[in-house]
């Protein structure tokens, strides 16, 4: 803890190196050693921390339970509690509890993970023209550091659905509606994995840290648990604690969750609605595009910035794989046949929110790979010439872009992630306010992230970030914020 303090300290010192930029030394000197998360913890983000660890856990139980005792209404449970019709405990008790079942379906399909990324070299991108996987280098770290990684998710995905799809039709193994009938016990056992990864990054971060340069100690014992200390904790050269569990096992288990639900539409109603069908395709498509593009993920705020703790570690685990499915958990309890205006509606919003958010995250890839030597809407890009130090004292040279949807926002990509939220929901109907919890949700992760990676942006670049921002004035919609 005291020599990464002391190393940091050290970075914040040391005199830039020698630079053909033309801005003054003191300009990059100023925000040294600060690039990344807040190293000081003020008494909101506290209070934030405290009551995001009391209370996510509870809201996730209480989404699931909604659905699994009061049909999906989410006021029911509330005002049966307030009447005094139900207790806590009552409610507690009519819960499916943890299973050895369930233990040992979550068991093999977490063990099935881990032996797809660590022991299945990716060979897809011999064969896929325009796919990026293999070995691939990350972003530089803080330290000044850059990480190789095994990018394989797509083929991942590609045999674990596969054989999904083999005992579905052939092998009958098991049921496809295991994952919905082990729904609440599966809960338990995420949990479990999500608390302990948690606990293990804390503590290997203090005792036996993969890169010391990369860690980051606030004071504060909830913080660094929460937020994490370590940026890239390791176990061996490749296994990876952010990519495999940002991406793997959540993510690849999400279409499935899907495929679950709508196989229990089949089984209990005979039939599988539109709405689901919707859903699945949607979410499918942002699935699929998360790999396909897991080399460009690399570059993201989940890499680049965030250190793995419980953030990390517990919300891929168990909030990811059970809140970012409640459309397809809601219609399994509330079958919804939407009309063909309604449906082609939905799935056009779903299709141009995914339009914008995977040509903007093109543009900028794009434009990273060229060095700006490229076009963007038939033009040459614009840019904004930036320089930052790295905590080792190197000087480094990057380019903010200001044309395409990069000129329109500063994260437009996310207004197009937010209309693909929005179309998840509204394919459920009205009867319910639960399946919008998810845009509610994301509206306020993403407003949130805007704001934390602009506060990154501002110490890594300094005055060079008021120059952009100048440039583009705009957030997320135009005219608006």
């Amino acid at each position: 803890m005291q020599m990464a303090s002391a190393l940091a300290m050290e970075a914040t010192r040391r005199r830039p190196k020698s630079s053909s930029n033309s801005l003054a030394p003191e300009v990059i000197e100023e925000h040294a050693g600060q690039w990344g998360r807040a190293w000081e913890v003020d008494w909101f983000s506290l209070s934030g921390v405290l009551l995001l660890l009391l209370t996510a856990p509870f809201q996730v139980f209480f989404f699931v339970m909604a659905c699994d005792q009061y049909q999906c209404s989410v006021t029911q449970p509330l005002v049966q509690l307030y009447s005094g019709e139900a207790t806590l405990s009552s409610i507690w008790a009519k819960a499916p509890s943890f299973s050895w079942t369930a233990a040992q379906i979550y068991t093999a399909w977490v063990s099935f993970q881990v032996v797809l990324y660590m022991c299945v070299p990716d060979v897809t991108h011999k064969f896929l023209p325009g796919y990026a996987g293999g070995v691939q280098e990350g972003a530089r770290t803080p330290a000044g550091l850059i990480n190789k990684y095994e990018i394989n998710g797509l083929q991942s995905w590609l045999i674990t659905h596969a054989l999904w799809y083999a005992n579905a039709h052939y092998f009958h193994w098991f049921s496809p509606t295991i994952i919905f009938d082990n729904w609440i016990p599966l809960l338990w056992c995420t949990n479990i994995l999500g608390y302990s990864v948690s606990f293990f990054a804390f503590i290997k971060a203090y005792l036996f840290p993969t890169n010391a340069e990369d860690c980051k100690f606030t004071g504060n014992v909830f913080y660094n648990f929460m937020m994490g200390i370590e940026f890239n904790p390791r176990i061996g050269k490749w296994f990876d604690f952010k990519l495999f569990f940002n991406g793997r096992p959540g993510i690849v288990a999400w279409t499935l969750i899907n495929l679950s639900y709508a196989a229990k539409q089949q089984e209990l109603y005979g039939h599988v609605t539109n709405s689901m069908i919707i859903v699945n395709v949607l979410q499918g498509i942002y699935v699929l595009d998360f790999f396909w593009n897991e080399a460009w993920y690399l570059k993201t705020i989940d890499i680049c910035h965030d250190h793995f703790g419980w953030y990390l570690g517990w919300g891929d685990c168990v909030w990811l794989p059970f809140l970012y499915t409640l459309q397809g958990l809601y219609l399994v309890y509330h079958p919804v046949q939407l009309s063909n205006a309604h449906a082609v509606a939905v799935l056009t919003l779903g299709l141009v929110g995914y339009y914008i958010f995977r040509s903007a995250n093109h543009q900028k890839d794009l434009f990273r790979r060229t060095e700006g030597k490229c076009s963007i809407w038939g033009k040459k890009p614009t840019f904004i010439e930036c320089a930052y130090r790295s905590a080792d004292g190197s000087l480094h040279h990057s380019k903010l872009m200001t044309s395409g949807f990069w000129g329109v926002a500063r994260h437009l990509n996310y207004t197009g992630d937010l209309m693909g939220s929005l179309a998840y929901c509204l394919a459920c109907g009205f009867g319910h306010v639960h399946p919008y919890f998810y845009i509610v949700y994301m509206t306020i992760l993403l407003v949130h992230r805007c704001v934390r990676d602009e506060h990154r942006c501002s110490s890594k670049y300094g005055k060079d970030w008021k120059r952009y921002t100048d440039a583009v004035p705009y957030r997320l919609l135009p005219g608006m914020f």
